[in-house]
């Protein structure tokens, strides 16, 4: 029995439909019944409550093999991933899967990669085995331009001239699969994971272009303007100052700018580049 928290996300969504399609026995812990759902029609053994519900996580926890950590960030982030690794050693969990990012490490002050370096550091202290996965810029975060460029041929974004080797959700997804299936193979390693190319913000627009047959233009947006729109749509402030100090370190210092061959030879294939992926979705932009 696999246990996949954040099950309802994007990654720990294709997480899940990976292990499925493996024929492996999923269970997931959710806030709300009604939206994981579509998960218990597949399959999924649900059990509800919250992820900072010591006895929810200790049901959820109740017989699984292996565990993957996934939670979204957040000012309860640290604490809540910390206690699901006391309990999931507690459980004699055999083997936990934790969702850090390429950004994080012990030199980097940013609150969100401290938070994951912290747990990391927690998780090799530990007496389980575990694996860590650090993916690179998700391709998914292109989408919330879509009414932008259908509108105005154009979209904004913090990340100035910085550059990134994107990594496909999807394919990040299928790799937590493989590797919770695949057990001791993988305990004690860490995964960089990031797409086959680095590109600019310019890039996605070039691609955009090519796939819709129109001229469209990335225009980079100040910092303090996107502060300003994430301070409207985040609860927390914590969350939004995480946010903008990643979106800093993209466009000033070009931290995620490196490629490895990690994705590929997990999967078996070579990992899905941005030029496909907006080819794919090239209808959400106005086709």
């Amino acid at each position: 029995m696999f246990l996949v928290t954040g099950a309802t996300g994007k990654t720990g969504g294709q997480t899940v439909k990976h292990l499925l399609a493996k024929g492996a026995p999923v269970r997931a812990i959710v806030r709300n019944e009604e939206k994981a759902a579509p998960l218990k029609e597949q399959g999924v053994e649900l059990v509800v409550g919250d992820i900072g519900d010591t006895d929810a996580v200790a049901k959820a926890l109740d017989g699984v093999d292996g565990v993957l950590l996934t939670l979204p960030n957040g000012p309860n982030q640290l604490d809540w991933e910390l206690g699901i690794l006391k309990q999931a050693e507690a459980a004699g969990v055999k083997h936990l899967v934790y969702m850090s990012s390429t950004e994080s490490n012990a030199d980097n002050p940013r609150r969100i990669p401290q938070v994951h370096w912290k747990v990391v550091e927690a998780i090799q202290a530990s007496s389980l085995n575990w694996t860590i996965m650090r993916p690179n810029f998700f391709m998914q975060g292109i989408f919330p331009f879509a009414g932008q460029v259908k509108a105005n041929d154009a979209f904004s974004f913090p990340a100035g001239d910085g550059t990134a080797s994107m990594c496909d959700v999807r394919d990040v997804g299928e790799v937590a699969a493989i590797i919770l299936t695949g057990g001791e193979t993988h305990y004690g390693k860490t995964y960089d994971l990031t797409g086959p190319d680095i590109v600019s913000f310019h890039d996605v627009a070039s691609l955009l272009s090519k796939a819709l047959g129109r001229d469209i233009t990335y225009k980079p947006m100040p910092l303090q303007a996107f502060h300003d729109y994430l301070a409207k749509v985040l609860k927390s402030d914590w969350h939004v100052e995480g946010v903008v100090e990643l979106m800093q370190e993209m466009s000033e210092e070009g931290g995620l700018d490196f490629t490895t061959d990690t994705m590929g030879e997990l999967l078996g294939r070579p990992p899905v580049s941005l030029a496909q992926f907006v080819e794919e979705h090239k209808a959400m932009y106005g086709a």
